[in-house]
């Protein structure tokens, strides 16, 4: 009923008809009545401290009409409970493990599981911090579980804590992006995992981006904390999914003693529109900056602002020295956005929250890098930043001779396909 995985790369064929079988039984399950369903109205999790914002992604491709009701991993609770049962359980989670209008934590604790640690990523546990923001460990004290920071002296869940712990699970909400770092937290935890014999279960969510497969493949001498795989901007891929990928083609060391359980969405395609019950991180706050995210956050290796320190992060672009817009607004330092760019200074920002910017568009690239250029300011002010983010050099050098659009896409196409034949085997979701 779910996939357990211990395949390696030499039985692909064997593992992708073992992942297409597993789907078939996962899709026959009734949700158990002990496990709430996700809400679509405003939830709260015990972490959270961000205001929930129940929006909705509208596909772009004709979204499936499907009636049936979508049911994360984590609310298929009798799909895992017993790997839990008897367990030290150590959760890899933030604000966004939601069951329902219950946190991860409260809703195992409840059900007597024996929670002994939390490991939070990037923002924190309580998915308040700021980008970059280096995180301390620190305790729930109404819980007195520990919470260790992969966000700070640690990526990786230490060696030394998981003697205390005999299964890891791994929570949270993904947008799709190479560059989103939860996806880099779920490398470590799967590596800390192979290394210490710990089994993990990765519980599955829908990908708000999952349409969308673009941008070039990430190449080995670029690889970082903001791009850990050889993989695509946008990799139209759950983090279920990925995780299987990772074990599969050996991107972890010792990847084949990885004990993988990933606890597959009930009821999802991708072509189906989804409602996420919380924004999955500060500066992401509704749809519109999750589908801008791909395409704006390149302009962080630029001197623009994408608006952090405003109401309306990843949803603008503004320049204190040239005005792009008619959207008069001024950057703050918050605890979301500590020292946003051009802080304290009156923009005259292009408002992109109307704007049909869907997947990448590196058209919104060009013809800013043109517009500065034209005018002698710098664009790039931070082209290593980009050339991590972008998984190559070969993009910001593209745009800086003047290449069209077309011509920069055609350069990563067949790298695209041939990800895309790879990938293949490791796909949960039809189409």
């Amino acid at each position: 009923m779910f996939a357990t995985l211990k395949f390696v790369r030499s039985s692909v064929v064997s593992m992708r008809l073992a992942v297409f079988k597993a789907l078939v039984a996962v899709t026959a399950v009734t949700t158990p009545s002990t496990a709430a369903t996700l809400s679509t109205s405003e939830t709260q999790s015990i972490a959270a401290t961000i205001t929930p914002t129940g929006f909705n992604v509208e596909s772009q491709s004709a979204p499936s009409k499907i009636s049936h009701h979508i049911a994360v991993g984590a609310t298929r609770y009798r799909e895992y409970a017993h790997l839990l049962e008897g367990k030290r359980v150590g959760l890899v989670v933030n604000h966004s493990a939601l069951v329902g209008d219950t946190h991860l934590v409260d809703f195992l604790i409840t059900r007597k599981v024996n929670v002994t640690h939390i490991f939070s990523p990037e923002h924190g546990f309580k998915g308040t911090a700021a980008a970059g923001e280096v995180i301390d460990d620190s305790k729930e004290t109404h819980l007195n579980i520990p919470v260790i920071s992969l966000y700070g002296k640690n990526k990786a869940p230490p060696a030394s804590v998981l003697t205390d712990v005999d299964v890891l699970v791994f929570d949270m909400q993904d947008v799709g992006v190479r560059f989103y770092t939860y996806i880099s937290t779920m490398h470590y935890a799967m590596q800390a995992a192979s290394d210490t014999n710990t089994p993990i279960i990765i519980l599955d969510r829908p990908n708000p981006n999952i349409r969308y497969v673009d941008g070039p493949v990430l190449k080995p001498e670029f690889k970082s904390f903001v791009g850990m795989h050889p993989i695509p901007v946008l990799h139209g891929m759950t983090v279920g999914e990925l995780a299987l990928m990772i074990k599969g083609e050996n991107w972890i060391n010792n990847a084949e003693n990885l004990d993988l359980t990933v606890i597959p969405v009930m009821n999802y395609s991708r072509r189906q529109s989804y409602t996420l019950p919380i924004a999955p991180s500060p500066n992401l706050p509704n749809a519109t900056a999750i589908e801008l995210y791909p395409t704006l956050c390149f302009f962080e290796a630029t001197t623009l602002s994408v608006g952090r320190g405003t109401p309306y992060p990843f949803q603008l672009l503004g320049h204190g020295k040239l005005a792009l817009g008619t959207l008069q607004i001024t950057p703050t330092s918050m605890p979301s956005a500590l020292h946003p760019k051009w802080q304290g200074t009156l923009l005259a920002a292009r408002d992109l929250r109307e704007a049909n910017i869907r997947g990448l568009q590196i058209e919104l690239l060009i013809q800013h890098y043109t517009l500065f250029k034209q005018h002698g300011l710098t664009f790039f002010d931070r082209p290593d930043f980009m050339d991590k983010l972008a998984g190559t050099d070969q993009l910001r050098l593209s745009i800086e001779a003047g290449m069209s659009a077309k011509d920069i896409r055609s350069q990563w196409k067949g790298d695209l396909e041939d990800f895309k034949s790879v990938r293949q085997a490791y796909l949960l979701y039809p189409e």
